[in-house]
């Protein structure tokens, strides 16, 4: 079953540093675990409540390898980078 790992940003960023240096890892550490980029920070149109100011979402086989990406050495090297620089939510959604 599909399963969708979804990162939201409430609000600026607010340490331009850190944020290209979170970036630049994960574009020096290719993913090992299969995925597709379905959304970043594309155009948003508000149906209810308040939207995220930015948002990505990657498509993956299953929850376990979406868990296994957000955990692998290569995405925690990065995730402190990222955490340094916004407030942010992430979580797991299985498909249908």
């Amino acid at each position: 079953m599909p399963a969708y790992l979804i990162v939201t940003r409430q609000g600026p960023i607010k340490n331009e540093e850190a944020y290209n240096q979170y970036v630049s890892m994960n574009a020096e550490n290719p993913s090992k675990v299969p995925l597709q980029l379905l959304v970043m920070y594309g155009a948003t149109q508000v149906l209810e409540g308040d939207a995220p100011d930015g948002m990505v979402m990657l498509q993956f086989d299953s929850a376990e390898q979406a868990r296994a990406w957000y955990e692998s050495p290569e995405y925690q090297a990065a995730l402190p980078h990222r955490l340094r620089c916004g407030d942010w939510k992430a979580f797991i959604v299985e498909g249908a």
